[in-house]
């Protein structure tokens, strides 16, 4: 007996991912007939994460640059594209892109402790060492097996602990800022997405029901 997939589940195997589907939600919001008709379009599409990107990240730097603060990191790119290209996957989650972050925050930090590097440098500027070489393999460790241990995968954050461990944003308060705007992101995938009625989660990712075992999906 054949078993239909979740229009959720097809849109994961499409080049498109989930995207689409914002897309339309936002054109039926927005009472955009034209953008409803050729919603799944891949210039339509791609034309909404340039913007939409453009936007997210936009309004970080933005932000950064009247505070002073580090609200922009190269890791926060990946986490935007997943939280909107994906947004129903476990992996966007606000629990897993949160718990993912800070397990990278505190395992690089936690290296950096552990090789003695907490009052040096970016390793681009001062240079690469085998203490840093050390910090970086323990930090990337720690995330990937504590992500697995906590199922809070998330991989955006492997990008955030060797950020950390290579002593790019190290400071506590830069890394308590650095989740702040973790947080901030979350909060516009959760806005974005709801308004386009993906059914994002809160906090905990949605739980798909079992599939009988000896289905097949069509």
């Amino acid at each position: 007996m054949k078993r239909h997939a979740s229009p959720v589940s097809s849109a994961r195997h499409r080049p498109s991912g989930e995207m689409a589907h914002v897309v339309r939600g936002i054109a039926h919001r927005l009472q955009l007939p034209v953008l409803i008709e050729h919603h799944s379009r891949p210039w339509v599409v791609g034309l909404f994460a340039l913007i939409n990107g453009l936007i997210s990240i936009g309004l970080m730097a933005a932000a950064a640059v009247l505070t002073g603060a580090p609200l922009v990191f190269p890791s926060l790119g990946p986490t935007a594209f997943l939280l909107f290209y994906t947004p129903t996957h476990a992996s966007s989650s606000p629990r897993n892109t949160i718990g993912g972050h800070l397990i990278g925050v505190l395992a690089g930090y936690l290296a950096l402790v552990v090789f003695g590097l907490t009052q040096r440098g970016p390793a681009l500027a001062e240079g690469v060492d085998w203490a840093v070489v050390g910090a970086s393999a323990l930090s990337l460790g720690l995330t990937s097996g504590a992500m697995a241990w906590l199922n809070l995968p998330h991989p955006p954050a492997g990008a955030t602990t060797l950020i950390v461990a290579l002593g790019i944003l190290h400071r506590p308060w830069q890394l308590a800022v650095l989740m702040l705007a973790v947080v901030l992101l979350v909060l516009q995938a959760l806005v974005i997405n709801r308004l386009a009625g993906i059914d994002y989660p809160l906090w905990a990712p949605r739980t798909l029901p079992a599939q009988p075992e000896g289905s097949t999906s069509a």
